[in-house]
């Protein structure tokens, strides 16, 4: 019997409240936090807190505009918010453009999995583990949402336990309660080339690996179509999301820096094993380097969904092909996962190609992308903010200058980066792929 059904076609409600508040915080707690940290605090030392603090603030604007829109309009997806607001073409960009970003990120994800394999495993190579990863992840999307939320629940469930263990023992040792093998002093803030030791330069520097941290966020305006009673729970969901995540992000980077000078923290293994391999406890750098695994297994898990969702919606409005509306009798949209799965093949082969590099590539267009989302997102609240039938019970407080706000600030943060040297190879891959969404968006015609 053929598994997908020629008629079928809707997504089912089988998410819970807890489910999606914790495929948000999967999708931001990922390589992102345990193994981007080192390239920030390489970049721009202590003061990558304040990228961190700014980050979060626009997060929590952006969280709050979605949020606002999703309880005037519960049945739609991020997706379909932006289509309405600005109507076939922009749409169009942002859609393909969110999906191209999840595939990367999911991407950088599944081979960051395969470098902490490679802790246990040194002589596999990072390709086959990789690959041994993507299997099990794109397997574990093939079952009903449900199923997948609970997995993920739990997924995530464990890197948030963890984080929680890392900043308890971190405080334990950065404060002298807990002994090191390395002598600790808070004097690591300022001691080595101070607070800024690049300038405001080297904070500026981090942001796009901030907003590539951060990232995911917005898949709880893709969850929305499979949760239950949604314009109920939403509000309250993301407001806890933001602060979590804030407070995950903001206390190990401080731990972080407290106990390894800021130019000692190696970019080769995460810092949160190199923390743990200092303490001197027996298996504390393995259990951690598993927590970390899990951590990235659970990003890679919410970007398959990410992926696969957003190709569905996007065919409900024919801005994919219709091949993507069909789904198997769990409602399991196949045809996305299968393509997606097709791509992060493609990418796991360039980690075949390149090991060193891949991923320090790979992590800079994904920032590019999330910026320009968010700002649609903004946008797209201003937009329809003059079309609500009745007043939302949540909203955007101090609208429409927090909103402003926060267009202003990612729209200055996107070209702040696009005329960075450092930045080259991020950038002129993400104005290419822009500018030929652009182009098919005038070719492809909207659906009636």
């Amino acid at each position: 019997m053929n598994i997908v059904e020629e008629n079928h076609h809707d997504l089912r409600r089988g998410l819970l409240p807890r489910h999606v508040q914790f495929i948000a915080l999967a999708g931001m707690i990922g390589t992102g936090i345990f193994k981007g940290s080192a390239d920030t605090l390489n970049l721009a030392g202590p003061s990558v807190v304040i990228a961190y603090l700014i980050g979060g603030l626009l997060l929590f604007i952006v969280m709050a505009a979605l949020g606002e829109m999703a309880t005037v309009y519960p049945n739609l997806n991020v997706q379909h918010l932006i289509n309405k607001a600005f109507g076939f073409r922009i749409s169009f960009i942002v859609g393909w453009l969110y999906w191209i970003n999840w595939v990367i990120v999911t991407v950088v994800e599944l081979i960051a999995s395969g470098s902490f394999l490679q802790y246990w495993f040194p002589n596999i190579p990072l390709w086959l583990l990789s690959l041994l990863c993507t299997i099990l992840i794109v397997g574990i999307n093939l079952f009903q949402v449900k199923y997948y939320g609970e997995l993920e629940f739990w997924f995530a469930g464990v890197k948030i336990i963890a984080l929680i263990a890392f900043i308890i023992l971190g405080s334990l040792i950065l404060l002298g309660v807990f002994p090191s093998t390395n002598p600790v002093s808070f004097s690591n803030y300022t001691a080595h080339g101070g607070f800024f030791p690049h300038g405001m330069g080297g904070t500026l520097s981090a942001f796009l690996v901030v907003m590539f941290s951060y990232g995911g966020a917005e898949l709880i305006g893709i969850a929305v179509t499979e949760t239950k009673d949604t314009k109920k729970v939403l509000p309250k969901i993301i407001k806890g999301t933001v602060w979590r995540v804030i407070l995950f992000y903001i206390l190990p980077i401080l731990i972080i820096c407290g106990i390894i000078p800021w130019n000692k923290v190696s970019t080769e293994e995460s810092p949160f094993v190199q923390v743990f391999s200092l303490t001197g406890l027996p298996g504390a750098a393995h259990v951690m380097n598993f927590v970390l695994l899990t951590a990235v297994l659970s990003a890679a898990n919410s970007g398959i969904y990410a992926t696969s969702r957003t190709l569905f919606s996007m065919s409900q409005t024919g801005e994919a092909p219709k091949a993507f509306l069909k789904t198997t009798k769990n409602g399991i949209p196949l045809n996305g996962i299968i393509l997606t799965t097709l791509c992060i093949l493609a990418g796991v082969f360039l980690s075949y190609m390149t090991p060193d590099q891949v991923i320090s590539y790979l992590m800079s267009i994904p920032g590019f992308t999330v910026l320009l989302l968010w700002v649609s997102i903004c946008c797209a609240q201003l937009k329809l903010r003059t079309q609500y039938v009745d007043t939302p019970v949540f909203r955007v407080k101090w609208y429409p200058y927090t909103t402003i706000f926060a267009i202003l600030a990612l729209t200055l943060i996107f070209f702040v980066f696009i005329f960075n040297k450092q930045n080259m190879i991020g950038t002129t891959v993400c104005l290419i792929i822009v500018g030929l969404l652009a182009i098919l968006s005038f070719i492809k015609k909207p659906k009636k």
